[in-house]
């Protein structure tokens, strides 16, 4: 009781049968564990971007969470057209990167397209009167990951990392990397890869890797 319950998914938006298969199973288990909203990290539309690519690649998909009030709290992805911000179901309010609280958790999501220096002072300025119990960043490209497509961005690392460090962020979670891996904390943090929502990249996450726990 009490607890933030909440689902993470990324690289969502192919509108396959991929996406559809997972998004029945979310819905299957949402009957056992009732998570009140969802992270997307990224990637949330591949292709078109027009009115209808909105219905069949997100409305139609996750239809049955919709009506139950699950609401989705987007960040954006590499193949993201920055006016997903306007769009209503994705809850960013009109801003690439926003801060919003659930419970004693605050979660942050970034834009890891472009770190300019707005966004890292908003990050830093937001972080250091922060109280929460929980801090929680979620965007695009993981800092650590063990996959063969992408793998570990180092130059988003070396931007994020000394902030997320010096402010308590707990955990992290990222997409762009096709399949799931919990890493083993780095440097006290949490981080997560979860960016198969829409299709899993196969043989794709290096085995025996130093990172995986």
């Amino acid at each position: 009781e009490g607890s933030v319950r909440f689902m993470v998914v990324g690289d969502t938006g192919t509108g396959t049968d991929k996406q559809q298969q997972l998004a029945d199973l979310m819905v299957r288990y949402r009957q056992v564990f009732p998570f009140e909203f969802a992270l997307l990290t990224g990637d949330n539309m591949y292709g078109g971007e027009k009115a209808g690519d909105y219905k069949t690649k997100f409305e139609d998909v996750y239809k049955p969470l919709l009506e139950n009030q699950v609401k989705f709290y987007a960040s954006l992805g590499n193949h993201d057209e920055s006016n997903q911000r306007f769009y209503v179901h994705f809850n960013m309010n009109g801003e690439e990167f926003y801060r919003f609280k659930k419970g004693n958790v605050a979660f942050y999501a970034l834009n890891s397209n472009y770190m300019d220096k707005r966004q890292l002072k908003w990050l830093e300025d937001e972080l250091a009167k922060d109280t929460s119990e929980w801090k929680i960043a979620f965007f695009h490209h993981p800092p650590y990951s063990s996959g063969k497509a992408h793998g570990s961005d180092s130059a988003v690392r070396e931007i994020v990392e000394p902030i997320f460090t010096k402010y308590g962020v707990n955990a992290v979670f990222n997409g762009h990397d096709h399949f799931y891996e919990r890493i083993k904390p780095q440097k006290g943090i949490y981080y997560f890869v979860s960016g198969a929502g829409g299709k899993l990249r196969p043989g794709d996450i290096k085995k025996d890797s130093p990172l995986t726990e």
